[in-house]
């Protein structure tokens, strides 16, 4: 291995590899089963994993997915390989760009042997959560721990910081919301930031994400200062009988539309790229939820993904986590 290559590896939740119930057994079992996600005992949640959800679950996921997938796979995996591909062309050849995914693949610990075959001894890790929790970037880092363990040689390692609050961050959330409010054709009259929801113990038991959601819903209403539309938040998602954090999105809809709001928008500023939550839960179902309940008009804006500003961004807060390297 030569000395002193750089290599960056972008990392997002997964993706099963295929719509069909098989491949999104295999990924819900990787996911469901990691102890970061779900904190129930071994003894006794594998049993109701194994015995019940993954034999019902996965051919309702499998539809789901099935409804948002595209040629190039799945959207979230389709978009953090252009990210990936974006990011590299604006940083150059010196340094090696690669993505990878905490479940399914491509595997971070392939990504990362990968990054090392090609002679990078510095490698930094971009977890593309602009939250932090225990269930995203902690898990995505005890998988980068995981293969280093493997190495004999290790490489240096550095991680991108959760970015809830960075003011590169809000501003490129700004610029794209603000984009995409003027190409719609109705004029809505609610802002919907639907993060992805926790169960609530986490937040009880001291994971910051909760507040940083916050953090980023006020900081992003400040910078639209939008008098002619009203800014609420909420969490999708739910999964499960235990509390998660709330207003629930699906609730907000619904309870929206009954109080008389007509049009709606929705958008998702905790994902970096759209996925199964943002273009079926969001785009689908809460399209569906909130015009049977009385709405009338519903858009779902795009996340960050490939656009201008989110690359711009990408690469400030990347070339800021270099410093020193390059």
């Amino acid at each position: 291995m030569s000395a002193h290559r750089i290599g960056v590896l972008l990392v997002n939740l997964g993706t099963p590899d295929a719509p069909t119930p098989q491949a999104v057994r295999r990924y819900l079992a990787e996911f469901l089963s990691d102890r970061r996600v779900v904190e129930i005992p071994p003894l006794l949640w594998q049993p109701i994993l194994r015995g019940v959800i993954l034999n019902t679950r996965p051919k309702k996921s499998a539809h789901a997915y099935g409804l948002v997938w595209t040629e190039e796979g799945s959207p979230l995996a389709a978009i953090t390989r252009a990210q990936a591909a974006g990011l590299q062309a604006r940083l150059g050849a010196e340094i090696e760009v690669r993505w990878a995914m905490r479940y399914g693949n491509p595997a971070i610990a392939a990504e990362m042997a990968s990054l090392q075959a090609a002679g990078c001894d510095r490698i930094l890790i971009a977890p593309l959560y602009p939250q932090y929790s225990g269930a995203t970037t902690a898990s995505a880092m005890d998988a980068v721990g995981a293969a280093l363990a493997e190495l004999r040689w290790q490489p240096a390692i550095r991680i991108l910081p959760a970015y809830y609050d960075d003011p590169e961050h809000i501003a490129a959330l700004k610029v794209d919301i603000e984009r995409q409010l003027a190409g719609l054709p109705f004029a809505p009259e609610v802002l919907l930031l639907s993060f992805h929801g926790m169960p609530e113990r986490t937040h009880k038991l001291g994971d910051p994400y909760y507040a940083q959601c916050l953090e980023t819903a006020r900081l992003l209403g400040e910078a639209l200062a939008r008098p002619d539309m009203r800014i609420e938040t909420s969490f999708q998602s739910r999964f499960g009988r235990a509390k998660w954090l709330e207003p629930a999105t699906d609730a907000v809809l619904a309870a929206e539309a009954g109080k008389g709001t007509r049009r709606l928008a929705v958008v998702a500023p905790g994902f970096s790229a759209d996925c199964l939550e943002t273009r079926e839960e969001l785009a689908i179902r809460g399209r569906e939820q909130f015009l049977e309940a009385g709405g009338n008009d519903y858009a779902t804006l795009d996340c960050l993904n490939t656009g201008e500003a989110g690359m711009a961004m990408l690469e400030g807060l990347v070339r800021r986590e270099l410093g020193g390297w390059i």
